[in-house]
């Protein structure tokens, strides 16, 4: 089957004297009136609120902030905003950091390009275009034409494509819009050609693509019911059904492929198999890749709904490609790395299955079948490595790659000849390559070109011992000469969660911190995919606690290597990579000098009450349990605040359109650090207008918070900005 690009899955005014309801901005001498820049500063109310959970009381006191429509809720982020964009605006070296941001985030950028229907399709930005734009072409030499230009439907660049998807005769594609970051998109239908878009047009879309059947007649998509008046950003997601849309009708007449009344918290993708014979369903129910399978022989031609054949949420199995009714599947099965097998839909009981690639020591991240080869991208310690195979699983050559990097793509059919790919380090833009599977060579296709010498920096991989003696490794990047005396700035940066690895990348924002002589650091810490599902799952529920001690693991050893020291020390991370931050800021405070918490999950006993939340629960348990509720209480950073502490310097980072970890957690977060924080470093938030989890984000609104996020280092670790 054709392996697709993934879609793309943050108000400045003068402070002045005022109350808004609530929100009183009080005099200097109060916890943010920092190194006399800040002059006042929002006191968030408090309010009686209390929870019990299992036995236990537990205080809520800015529960008001989680009623985003609230007028209230509102002033209160504008009287945040004034405090932390007035106190942001006495850093001098800001304008000049956003100057060479700008200069460096101005180059040409490629995606990976994909063949369907004789027609080649790529995205490309020229620089400093708020959103990338897609092409077509008929061959590769061809001149391309705009086939999607996400800058026209917006003046500040805030509408963003989520996805799109192209029929397999390369006649149509159907395209996602997301506004302001939301993760609901609407999607619609355009004619490649003509560039003219249907009538059609489907809503409440959200976590969805769209799969063409092999005909070109429409597509398989799911879609949740339409929440209620006002509570679009933050009503939980329950019970999406997945349909078939047939090109020319209405969304009313969309056909019920699959659903499930009893289950609420399944979700389902459905795609035809390349050759048009089946429909498969894969049926999941949280963040685990763990999944249900159903399928349909659709030359049968009959009215009963797609059959279970292979899994019970127990393992991954993820469609490779098929011969007939002989299934390939990447599947962790028995194999916490991974592996390959084959299973026959009609005879799928497990001792039939086949191993065609076994279980290697690296991690299996992602197979294709093309050329009539399996390309298997594996993580070697962090970094890419991609292995061929013959369809019988016999071993046929190996990609080569130019250092530790991350290569993506490699997507296409068996019967294609070619197939594309990127490669990026942290001090290299991605290039793509083109690569002939026949022949094993790789030839560049596009090459960005940005002004300066990646000779000037050096990367390298260093591991250490965890609190409980697990080796975990780090990445450092840097510029050559930089001395080991514990000067550094540095910026350490981590996720640890969801199964999901860091991997060597390229950015204009780090590039700028490193060109200035800071040290960027990134930290493979448990609860990522990087060693294999053993070792995202020594990093969830009742072993969460092992992503922090990790985290805190790779400061200390920073520090005990004279590369940092306290004082010039910053930790960033966002999503879950917030609650990383804000679980070790909490529980180590003395050990950091600043803190980037952005988007994150703060409040562990309500998280699953908004959006898609309750998938979490895979990952971070649930205090509706007894046990998980003493662990994650143990570790929630809104929880862990403790009155009359130094805290790090601190900016929260976070959007109003924020509808995957609710802005309430951040604004919670943010009001308990103010009232529990002493000393002169600043305890800010920054919250970004029509903005969301960060997919879409104009690049203009990148460069600015990336801009503010430097100065408000700058500042707190005294940084002599070059």
């Amino acid at each position: 089957m054709k392996i697709r690009p993934k879609s793309a899955l943050f108000i400045r005014k003068v402070l002045s004297v005022i109350t808004f309801g609530s929100v009183v901005l009080m005099p200097a001498g109060s916890s943010l009136a920092q190194n006399g820049a800040a002059k006042m500063v929002p006191e968030t109310r408090k309010a009686d609120t209390v929870h019990e959970y299992h036995g236990t009381k537990v205080a809520d006191p800015y529960s008001w902030l989680e009623d985003d429509n609230s007028a209230e809720t509102k002033a209160w982020v504008e009287a945040q905003n004034k405090v932390t964009f007035q106190y942001l605006d006495t850093v001098p070296e800001r304008a000049r950091i956003q100057k060479r941001l700008t200069e460096l985030w101005n180059y040409e950028k490629f995606g990976v390009p994909f063949e369907e229907g004789g027609r080649y399709f790529f995205s490309r930005n020229n620089g400093l275009q708020n959103q990338s734009v897609y092409y077509w072409s008929d061959s590769l030499a061809a001149e391309p034409k705009v086939l999607i230009d996400p800058n026209t439907m917006s003046k500040d660049g805030t509408v963003a494509l989520a996805g799109i998807s192209i029929s397999k005769d390369g006649k149509y594609v159907a395209y996602g819009i997301a506004d302001a970051g939301s993760d609901w998109n609407r999607w619609k239908i355009r004619e490649v050609a003509t560039g003219k878009d249907l009538d059609d047009e489907l809503k409440w879309i959200k976590f969805s693509s769209a799969a063409w059947d092999k005909q070109g007649n429409g597509f398989y998509y799911g879609r949740y019911p339409e929440p209620k008046a006002g509570q679009n950003l933050t009503e939980s997601n329950y019970f999406q059904k997945v349909y078939f849309h047939r090109l020319g009708t209405p969304q009313s007449e969309d056909s019920l492929v699959w659903e499930e009344l009893e289950n609420k918290d399944w979700r389902a993708s459905a795609a035809q198999t390349d050759d048009g014979r089946f429909l498969l369903v894969t049926i999941g129910k949280g963040t685990d890749d763990k999944y249900r399978l159903l399928f349909k022989d659709l030359y049968k031609r009959d009215a009963r709904p797609p059959q279970h054949f292979v899994g019970e949420f127990d393992a991954d199995y993820t469609f490779i490609d098929n011969d007939g009714s002989l299934f390939y599947f990447r599947t962790n099965k028995n194999a916490p790395r991974g592996k390959v097998i084959a299973i026959d839909v009609f005879n799928p009981a497990p001792a039939n299955w086949k191993t065609l690639i076994p279980e290697a020591d690296e991690t299996l991240e992602g197979v294709s079948l093309v050329g009539d080869k399996f390309i298997a991208q594996y993580l070697k310690d962090a970094h890419s490595q991609v292995k061929l195979f013959t369809v019988e699983g016999k071993p046929a050559g190996e990609v080569k790659f130019p250092g530790l990097g991350t290569a993506a793509g490699f997507g296409g059919r068996r019967t294609d000849k070619e197939t594309f790919y990127s490669f990026t380090t942290f001090t290299s833009p991605a290039t793509v390559y083109r690569y002939d599977v026949a022949t094993g060579e790789s030839s560049v296709y596009k090459a960005p070109k940005l002004a300066f010498n990646p000779a000037d920096y050096v990367t390298e991989q260093v591991f250490f011992n965890s609190k409980d003696g697990t080796k975990i490794p780090m990445y450092l990047s840097y510029k050559k000469g930089m001395k080991k005396d514990g000067t550094n700035p540095t910026y350490l940066y981590g996720y640890g969660g969801f199964n999901i690895s860091l991997s060597p990348a390229f950015s204009p924002a780090n590039l700028a911190w490193m060109e200035a002589g800071g040290l960027f650091a990134l930290a493979n810490l448990r609860g990522g995919g990087e060693y294999g599902e053993a070792w995202h799952q020594a990093g969830t529920k009742l072993n969460k606690q092992n992503v922090f001690d990790d985290f805190i693991g790779a400061a200390e050893w920073l520090i005990k290597n004279d590369y940092t020291k306290t004082e010039k020390l910053a930790i960033g991370g966002g999503s879950n990579g917030g609650l990383l931050v804000g679980a070790c800021m909490t529980q180590r405070p003395e050990l950091f000098g600043a803190a980037l918490p952005a988007v994150g999950v703060m409040d562990m006993l309500r998280f699953h009450k908004f959006t898609i939340g309750w998938a979490w629960i895979d990952d971070y348990g649930s205090s509706d349990n007894a046990e998980q509720f003493k662990a994650l209480l143990a570790f929630s950073p809104l929880h862990n605040m403790k009155p009359g502490t130094k805290y790090p310097a601190t900016m929260v980072t976070t959007a109003d359109h924020d509808d995957r970890v609710v802005p309430a957690h951040s604004f919670k977060f943010a009001a308990a650090l103010q009232a529990a924080h002493v000393g002169s470093s600043p305890t800010l938030i920054r919250i970004e207008t029509k903005a969301g989890h960060g997919a879409g984000k104009p690049t203009s609104k990148m460069i600015e918070e990336a801009a503010d996020k430097w100065a408000f280092l700058v500042k707190s670790l005294g940084l002599n900005w070059k």
